[in-house]
């Protein structure tokens, strides 16, 4: 079996992700993981799927023939996953809305060799003043060489300075 990470987009509409599923199904494919979501009108999704050698060429010609019906699909061959070198903590996130959050807080991250493995964000109305507040929630892929400690010490200076609310735990 070969693996591939398909990143999906298209107009929001019903029928677009059961498109993709019977393309799939019909090149002999095994939809395995996926995250997928509609933003301002748009689908958008990435999926990791596996299919026996002997159809994977007929497959990645199907998947791109589905830009016929509005659905672009970039595709990427997957490699060997390296072992686990890391451990996974989540974060949550809180504060106030304002430009340049994800980046400063992924700088940091970067900065201490954090990978981001999941990343779901969203602004919503404060419960009684109704101003924007920025949600973050994260799991980060924390390398066994950085304590747990030493990130929450960076992290909590830098929540400080964007003046936001951070909690982090090692996930189970």
């Amino acid at each position: 079996m070969e693996h591939l990470v398909l990143t999906v987009f298209a107009p929001d509409k019903p029928g677009q992700v059961e498109r993709i599923a019977q393309c799939v199904a019909d090149h002999n494919g095994n939809w395995l993981d996926s995250r997928m979501s509609r933003l301002a009108g748009q689908f958008a999704g990435i999926l990791r799927v596996a299919v026996p050698a002997e159809s994977h060429d007929e497959l990645v010609d199907a998947l791109m023939g589905l830009s016929a019906r509005g659905i672009r699909v970039l595709i990427a061959e997957t490699g060997v996953e390296q072992s686990c070198t890391w451990k996974p903590i989540a974060m949550e996130l809180v504060g106030n809305d304002r430009p340049g959050i994800v980046r400063d807080i992924t700088r940091l991250l970067a900065e201490q060799g954090v990978n981001v493995e999941r990343l779901v964000t969203d602004v919503r109305p404060a419960p009684m003043s109704s101003e924007p507040l920025f949600h973050a929630e994260a799991v980060l892929g924390l390398p066994l060489t950085l304590s747990l400690d030493q990130l929450q010490q960076r992290l909590e200076a830098l929540a400080d300075d964007l003046m936001v609310e951070l909690v982090l735990r090692t996930e189970p």
